[in-house]
């Protein structure tokens, strides 16, 4: 849309041009009188046309008029929209794999959508009853909502029973209280990755406010508010059921900078924090790797190999007194000697070597 606006006779005007085309047919009386004295607004515009293209009258040329529909405000930038959904594509495999480890079977987990609509379009949407989540993510003002749709609940509480759950007719019936405590397990879950996916955007602590069975009894925002509604697919086995998460857009609004496209590519580029330093170098001290010390590399014919003895001496180019290498993850590291240490054999660590990966035809035989 033009950033120009229109002044305010051109609104009256163009308020008239519709209400002519729009208003109730008249007879040929009030059809040939208005032809014979036509009204300001009509001789303005040319006949024929539609209203679009009357608009585009009004306005300079190679302007692009588009719909907008004032009941719909897209808020949302198409940057921001894409950041949502790269952020909780993430979200969707490492909840999957969570879930899997929860019940003890395979479960696949989907981001379907990312869609901007109002409050009460999200409400009216969704089964009744449901299991309805509010959710406090402190320190944001305001709620956000978790619904799990009743398919995909009760395939989960006969899965955590003990049961092998089969698509059949759906329960149109409250959860109990026992069946909610049930259910609260992979709210918590859910809540669990939704933060570890939101921290590099805010930090966040959720806990559930309170859980109902009507989704319409619950206000979190005025209807007419705009709600980012992410909506996933839940697979449990041949059981498919969805789980939608909405998120008032007044709640995250000051946090456009960090979900508009240049500030998310950005944002990760920053420079390291000690809390980052830390968690990264306490994974690095922890990981298992495979040390090698090589004594030396010779050829050797398989008849020769085959006819070999305890007691047989195999000769190699490499002098008694040269430095060893010692490999990290095949990866040659450093020159060493070997040596003795509290009565175990060990390798000294005398210079460092240049990295380069160990070739197939240079592998110890």
């Amino acid at each position: 849309m033009s950033d120009e606006s229109l002044s305010q006779n051109q609104v009256e005007s163009l308020l008239k041009a519709m209400e002519t085309v729009d208003g109730p047919a008249r007879d040929a009386t009030d059809s040939d009188a208005a032809a014979a004295k036509p009204s300001e607004a009509s001789a303005a515009l040319p006949r024929g046309k539609t209203s679009h293209q009357k608009v585009s009258g009004l306005l300079p040329e190679g302007t692009r008029v588009t719909s907008y529909d004032f009941k719909r405000p897209e808020r949302v930038g198409k940057d921001q929209m894409r950041a949502m959904h790269s952020l909780h594509e993430t979200l969707a495999r490492n909840y999957g794999a969570s879930m899997s480890g929860l019940l003890r079977t395979m479960t696949e987990v989907k981001l379907l959508s990312v869609d901007q609509l109002t409050y009460s379009e999200f409400v009216f949407s969704l089964d009744n009853p449901s299991c309805f989540s509010v959710l406090k993510p402190s320190p944001l003002e305001g709620h956000w909502i978790l619904d799990v749709a009743p398919t995909l609940s009760y395939a989960v509480i006969d899965r955590m029973l003990g049961g092998d759950p089969k698509p059949g007719e759906a329960i149109r019936r409250p959860l109990t209280e026992i069946e909610t405590r049930l259910i609260r397990r992979i709210v918590d879950l859910f809540l669990t990755q939704l933060k570890v996916t939101w921290e590099n955007i805010v930090e966040l602590e959720f806990e559930v406010d309170r859980m109902e069975s009507n989704p319409q009894l619950v206000q979190i925002v005025p209807p007419n508010e705009v709600i980012i509604l992410v909506g996933f697919e839940v697979m449990l086995g041949k059981n498919r059921g969805m789980m939608n998460l909405c998120i008032p857009f007044n709640t995250i609004e000051g946090f456009n900078s960090q979900l508009s496209r240049n500030g998310w590519v950005g944002y990760g580029k920053g420079k390291p924090t000690e809390k980052s330093r830390e968690r990264i170098s306490t994974s690095i001290e922890t990981a298992p790797v495979d040390v090698v010390v090589t004594l030396a590399r010779s050829k050797i014919r398989t008849g020769d190999l085959l006819e070999l003895s305890v007691g047989d001496v195999i000769t190699t180019e490499k002098e008694v007194n040269s430095p060893l290498e010692l490999s990290i993850q095949d990866v040659p590291k450093f020159n060493a000697r070997a040596g003795a240490f509290k009565g175990k054999k060990a390798v000294r660590i005398e210079s460092i070597l240049e990295s380069r990966r160990i070739p197939p035809d240079e592998e110890p035989e």
